[in-house]
């Protein structure tokens, strides 16, 4: 079973804001496959499938951001998942705009729902789709930046960064990651 897991914020306020793109991911991963995000447990909403033979789960923390660890901790031990099988999609303010990177594990680089998860799951070795958004520029605050929507100039790249995580996404279903990772990065 593989379980592929959004960073972002709960509520129609952070709808589509750089800090969501996490959530941006699964909504076009769950359309993509069909899967529809319907159970709502463990402080979150999750959809389940099958593809190429293989249990997927998607799922949408509702915790907010900085809590991410308290939804996914509970449903990988209440469905046995190993952390191997775990993917975790979210934005990274060191990457350019629409830059996607593919690792196998890694520190929390100042992310707060990494820091949670790494908190809560008791190990730093899981893989992660980044999803550049930039940094602010014109001494604009982290959060406000964050809490942010892109630009009509980021769209598109943005767009293409969701269409190609995705992608990996699917990919990694039923090939290995390592390989996954250096087709994509």
């Amino acid at each position: 079973m593989k379980l592929f897991v959004g960073l972002g914020n709960p509520g129609k306020e952070y709808e589509n804001t750089r800090h969501n793109v996490g959530f941006m991911v699964i909504d076009e991963l769950a359309r993509q496959l069909n899967i529809t995000l319907d159970k709502a447990k463990f402080n979150g909403i999750f959809g389940m499938g099958v593809i190429s033979g293989e249990k997927v789960i998607l799922c949408k923390p509702l915790t907010y951001m900085n809590l991410s660890g308290e939804c996914v901790r509970p449903l990988i031990d209440y469905y046995n998942i190993d952390i191997e099988d775990l993917i975790v999609i979210y934005d990274d303010l060191d990457l350019p705009t629409g830059r996607v990177r593919l690792r196998m594990k890694g520190s929390a680089g100042g992310h707060n729902g990494i820091k949670s998860l790494i908190q809560h799951l008791g190990t730093q070795e899981f893989k992660r789709i980044r999803v550049g958004i930039d940094r602010p520029k014109n001494g604009m605050k982290v959060t406000d930046y964050v809490l942010g929507h892109f630009t009509e100039d980021e769209k598109p790249f943005i767009n293409e960064a969701i269409l190609k995580s995705a992608e990996a996404c699917k990919k990694w279903i039923s090939t290995p990651f390592l390989q996954v990772m250096n087709e994509f990065n």
